[in-house]
């Protein structure tokens, strides 16, 4: 069975930068951001001969691997294979995953609208799909920000990965016991109109 999923990009509004470590460990930190009508998208297809494969059409490349273990980064589609290997290892029970992960993001690398974030959110939706496994929001935000900034090595902040799961207007608090508190706003739609959003 195919799956697709997709997570929304976001604007930041208001204290970006309070999300980072350690700023955020020590004194706490908070921000406002909306997320926006453009998309990372993840679709996982299953394939039945032990290979993992990987295609990102928006950077024109593709690579694939044996699902004989971990998939180690290489250099090339790096984040993918940490994406694959955090579900396998989580709710995979270890097992391999003969899959083919294809992403892309509705606007260029560098846009400074955590496409990167987003991508990692949209996959590991279709990766918990494909698998069975229940995750809420904030368990899904948390495990992108583990992918990226534990397992990649990725500098950055908190706010991207929270902003793609939870969707639309939020004022996010970041606790120095690591917590987070994500507070959804109600805004009004002809406020949502003038913001172009």
């Amino acid at each position: 069975m195919k799956v697709r999923a997709r997570a929304p990009l976001r604007l930041g509004l208001a204290d970006g930068g309070t999300d980072v470590s350690p700023y955020c460990d020590e004194f706490g930190g908070a921000i406002l951001n909306a997320t926006i009508g453009h998309y990372a998208y993840a679709t996982i297809e299953p394939r039945e001969d032990g290979i993992v494969e990987f295609a990102s059409p928006d950077h024109s490349k593709s690579a694939r691997y044996e699902t004989n273990g971990p998939l180690v980064p290489d250099g090339n589609l790096d984040l993918r294979k940490h994406v694959h290997n955090y579900p396998v290892r989580r709710f995979g029970d270890g097992r391999s995953l003969s899959v083919r992960l294809t992403t892309h993001v509705d606007l260029p690398s560098g846009s400074g609208l955590g496409g990167s974030s987003k991508l990692v959110v949209a996959a590991l939706k279709a990766y918990a799909e494909r698998l069975a496994f229940l995750m809420d929001d904030y368990t899904l935000a948390h495990a992108a920000y583990v992918i990226e900034g534990e397992d990649a090595c990725l500098q950055g902040g908190r706010q991207d990965q929270y902003a793609a799961a939870f969707g639309g207007f939020n004022f996010m608090e970041f606790r120095r016991n690591g917590h987070v508190l994500v507070n959804p706003l109600r805004v009004k739609e002809r406020v949502v109109s003038e913001l172009g959003l």
